[in-house]
């Protein structure tokens, strides 16, 4: 009987060993007084696994719960660090390619040969000469003039705010009919430049009408711009226009007060009563008006096309949104075969910088697309150039409403200084003779 109790307590005295050690769970407790006098010597001893103590919480191998949090955890921390990562790469893309398209390229260029000593060409100049004449500011102050003087004739110049394309024409000459024939290939048809009766132009002596300009801005897109636009009115309409305008507010009055005026500004600027301002005015058959557009950088007719197809799409989004239906007049297939035709004519082709385009409505709502390309050598003016023409005149009234009306215009500076040339146009009795455009 001894001896197998003497094993057992062989077997025992391990464990009862161990049992009598200080257990490590227990916290070493001091003397009260020391206790808040020397609150720093203070040691609390912990089991290394349990939450709070020093060190870090150590996850049982065999706790699926905890592994698939940590899991989750480590696996968001990675996709965030991807997007931020991808976020930066697309920004700097961005920030790089504006930075490229906003690069003047002409003007990198004529710096580079005036700091190595090469004669500039004649383009450096652009702010003394409009199409191949050059200008003169007569006077200053309000009495202040600008024209361009060249083969004996004079055109008065208005200021854009660019010095890529510094000037416009305040008035210009349009042929009086859209058909083909009224422009022909052998003439010396320019616009801007050539007037009835002028020697130079003896191939449309009386074919042509004067158009002035109703005011003018800049467009650009974020903070690159991409070219100057004006829009002009048949000279000889300029008393339809303004008393259709004076009507709006004051269908007794042939002038408007400042007060009227101001009611005025605030329909031609509102997103939907412009819509209906415009809409009367450029109802069929009505007055002839033309958009001037000269690029500031070198394009091609693919964007301008673009551009303009995507105002379209705007100008239709709003007129559905203004009918219950959803249905409106542009949802036919024939307005989408209009559509086709206007993009059949900015096929291919550059634009070069100071170019013009010209955007032709006339009273019946047929829209003629005109180019003149820059000057030749000797500054010798270029042929105008019909580039087609679209009969539907929903195109070309959606394409007015783009820099004239709606919630979201294509030039926010163009349709301001349409509606200041307005206000001036309305400030004079209805009749009165030309008027001055700011």
């Amino acid at each position: 009987m001894a001896a197998p109790r003497r094993a057992a307590m062989r077997l025992l005295s391990p464990r009862i060993q161990y049992l009598s050690r200080p257990s490590t769970l227990t916290t070493q407790i001091r003397h009260a007084s020391s206790r808040y006098s020397q609150p720093t010597q203070r040691t609390v001893t912990t089991f290394p696994g349990l939450a709070g103590g020093g060190e870090s919480n150590i996850h049982n191998p065999l706790d699926s719960r905890a592994i698939r949090i940590e899991h989750e955890e480590t696996k968001q921390y990675h996709l965030r660090r991807m997007r931020f990562a991808g976020m930066g790469l697309l920004l700097t893309m961005g920030a790089m390619a504006m930075v490229l398209f906003s690069l003047d390229l002409d003007s990198i260029e004529q710096a580079e040969k005036k700091r190595r000593g090469v004669q500039l060409d004649a383009s450096n100049d652009s702010n003394m000469t409009f199409q191949g004449k050059e200008v003169q500011v007569i006077g200053t102050g309000d009495s202040k003039r600008i024209v361009a003087t060249g083969r004996g004739e004079q055109i008065e110049l208005v200021e854009t705010g660019t010095s890529s394309v510094p000037h416009f024409p305040r008035t210009i000459y349009l042929p009086s009919s859209s058909s083909a024939s009224s422009i022909s290939p052998s003439s010396t048809d320019v616009v801007g430049t050539a007037q009835p009766g002028w020697s130079a132009n003896p191939l449309n002596v009386g074919g042509q009408e004067e158009y002035t300009l109703v005011g003018l801005g800049i467009r650009t897109v974020f903070w690159v711009q991409v070219y100057v636009v004006g829009m002009y009115v048949r000279s000889s309409d300029i008393t339809t226009l303004q008393s259709k305008l004076v009507k709006q507010v004051n269908p007794a009055a042939s002038a408007l007060i400042p007060s009227e005026k101001d009611d005025l500004r605030e329909k031609l600027l509102h997103p939907e009563h412009s819509r209906e301002v415009w809409g009367e005015l450029l109802q069929v058959p009505g007055i002839k008006t033309a958009f001037r557009i000269s690029p500031t950088r070198g394009t091609d007719f693919g964007h301008l096309r673009d551009g303009f197809v995507s105002g379209i799409n705007q100008r239709t989004a709003e007129a559905r949104s203004l009918t219950s239906s959803g249905e409106t007049e542009f949802d036919s297939a024939d307005f989408g075969a209009s559509i086709q035709s206007l993009k059949a004519i900015f096929t291919g082709g550059k634009a070069q910088r100071g170019s013009v385009l010209i955007l032709h409505r006339d009273e019946e709502g047929t829209m003629d697309v005109l180019y003149q390309p820059l000057p030749g050598e000797q500054g010798k003016d270029q042929e105008m150039e019909r580039l087609g023409s679209v009969a539907d005149e929903r195109v070309s009234r959606l394409l007015w409403f783009g820099y004239l009306a709606g919630k979201n215009v294509s030039s926010k500076a163009t349709r301001d200084g349409v509606v200041d040339g307005v206000m001036e146009f309305v400030g004079r009795p209805v009749g009165s003779g030309e008027t001055m455009v700011h």
